[in-house]
């Protein structure tokens, strides 16, 4: 169950995080589409910055107890073709069942660089660095011409996004975006807020301190000295026109997927799927259904 929480949390970090940009944003200057143009990719309509998080999670999970608090630093430069993120968190689940209490302690330590459509992530246990095309950023350049703005804007709405309205953090004002388990609080295509519940773990990544448009050392990129290994990913390294068409084919297939042979196959690909409660299977499927008509068109 802690993989389905996991990979949910990472889905909606792909698409919001990614592809939610320029929501509300001004309208950009010709210096911002020069360099928008000459970095061929352009998630924020900010320049650079540094922004620092503090994360909250807690929750009730398989008969037990999730709790957990953690930091979060952000550093990106020309308009976020090249940022780089570092965590740090700790998260305790204590389980009590039949009279039998264990408590387990897990410590997440992760640093990921986007480069211009490059992904990299450090295995800090393992000393290694993973790299491939990031997904995220590719879907972008697919649709839409790699409209950046329009694909967020597309993909929140497809996922039953709505904005609801404004609102400051740190005295930033945000477009709130509602969306399928939580909310965004969303500057300049960047979120400073995220408050999210799935599977029945609520995470709050706040931001605590934010700088815009100023000078970000190149230190602040530089990732350890460890052994680089290239990842395939697929359709990221780039789609042929048959590819794309087989994965819209496919995505219209999900699209029309009834509740229970989704169930089903989620069980199949995951035999502890099946301890998720109906509601939370349900919002699963109306998530993918969406996700899946927008992908087909």
């Amino acid at each position: 169950m802690k993989k389905i929480v996991i990979n949910s949390f990472a889905l909606f970090s792909i698409l919001f995080l990614a592809c939610a940009n320029n929501s509300g944003s001004e309208k950009e200057s010709s210096a911002e589409k020069a360099a928008s143009k000459e970095n061929n990719l352009k998630r924020y309509s900010i320049k650079s910055g540094i922004v620092k998080y503090q994360i909250t999670t807690s929750g009730k999970l398989m008969g037990g107890t999730v709790s957990g608090s953690g930091t979060k630093e952000l550093y990106f430069k020309d308009w976020g073709a090249k940022e780089l993120t570092k965590e740090d968190s700790k998260q305790i689940t204590k389980i009590n069942i039949f009279g039998q209490k264990k408590t387990d302690v897990a410590e997440t330590h992760t640093i990921d660089k986007l480069d211009n459509g490059k992904s990299y992530s450090v295995d800090t246990k393992n000393k290694i660095i993973y790299v491939k095309q990031d997904p995220a950023m590719n879907m972008i350049k697919m649709f839409n011409n790699g409209d950046a703005e329009e694909v967020g804007k597309q993909m929140l709405e497809s996922m039953g996004g709505k904005k609801i309205g404004t609102g400051k953090v740190l005295g930033y004002t945000c477009d709130i975006w509602e969306i399928p388990g939580g909310k965004q609080w969303i500057y300049k295509g960047l979120p400073l807020k995220i408050d999210m519940t799935m599977m029945g773990i609520h995470r709050v990544e706040e931001a605590t301190e934010a700088k815009f448009d100023i000078d970000v050392p190149e230190k602040y990129f530089q990732l350890p000295d460890y052994p680089v290994q290239e990842i395939d990913m697929g359709f990221a390294g780039g789609m042929t026109e048959q590819e794309q068409a087989e994965m819209q084919k496919n995505a219209k297939k999900m699209a029309g997927m009834s509740y229970e042979e989704y169930k089903q196959m989620l069980i199949s690909e995951d035999p502890e799927a099946a301890q998720m409660s109906e509601e939370d299977m349900k919002k699963s499927y109306e998530i993918m259904k969406k996700m899946a008509q927008a992908m087909g068109k």
